[in-house]
């Protein structure tokens, strides 16, 4: 079995489940103890996993922090990436945005906009848009997550499959240059990608915090990427690799002091 494939597996349990055991992953994959053990020993070097007795977890540092203390963190860079994306939409648009702080302050930077058709699987973007301008609002159902309102799973994927909108923009944990956009629950990845699958056009909105991060969970591939919203020119690598595939960059710009 690949190398790649089981490393794939082993993030994803620990994602689910919040670790994983030698044994229990020996057993799912069909390979031996020692094999599984390589695998961990070079997850926990890259920082990807955390070493525990006869398993692994994930580690602190690859947990988010709450929602509130999210907001607040490059909350100046954010604010100028939701007044950037607002610009995108047009009166009258459908559009999807997914649980994040940089999508929360886009729904807020589209406080102007009238008769907006609005998904989300938000609690917070929800009762942000609703009752506005003419909008109309329809949120995803399924068990709220107690950090931040988001739903998730398979009942919230299903009711998002069911719409077709022009603009989907979406957060990210980290950006990868090889693994792409990433997230830290196998859930979140899985209702970005039925998100992107029902959008005209997929609109990435990260600040420059996360750029050359990795997170638990690949979303797609970084040429998949459409278009990108952030406040601070990329690194060269990143630069090129986009140039490439001719996603749309756009650089905000912060409010003047």
């Amino acid at each position: 079995m690949k190398r790649q494939y089981r490393r794939r597996v082993i993030l994803e349990t620990v994602s689910q489940g919040g670790q994983a055991r030698v044994l229990d992953l020996a057993s799912r994959l069909r390979v031996s103890d020692e094999t599984i053990r390589r695998d961990l020993k070079d997850l926990v070097a890259e920082g990807l996993v955390q070493k525990i007795h006869g398993g692994v977890m994930a580690p602190d540092t690859l947990g988010e922090p709450r929602f509130e203390r999210r907001m607040n963190q490059e909350a100046e860079a954010k604010k100028a990436i939701a007044r950037t994306a607002a610009a995108q939409v047009r009166d009258g648009d459908a559009v999807l945005l997914d649980t994040g702080s940089t999508t929360a302050y886009v729904a807020r930077a589209l406080s102007g906009h009238r008769n907006l058709l609005v998904v989300t699987n938000s609690v917070d973007i929800a009762r942000t848009l609703a009752t506005r301008n003419g909008n109309r609002v329809y949120m995803a159902g399924g068990e709220l997550r107690a950090d931040d309102g988001a739903a998730l799973g398979v009942v919230a994927a299903a009711f998002v499959q069911q719409f077709r909108v022009r603009l989907c923009f979406l957060s990210v944990g980290a950006i990868d240059l090889e693994d792409g956009p990433m997230v830290f629950h196998l859930e979140e990845a899985e209702f970005s990608r039925v998100a992107m699958r029902r959008a005209e056009r997929t609109i990435l909105v990260a600040d420059h915090t996360k750029f050359g991060r990795r997170a638990l969970v690949s979303i797609c591939p970084l040429a998949s990427v459409q278009a990108l919203i952030t406040d601070e020119p990329l690194r060269p690598a990143f630069q090129e690799r986009l140039r490439r595939t001719d996603a749309s960059v756009l650089v905000a710009e912060r409010a003047a002091a």
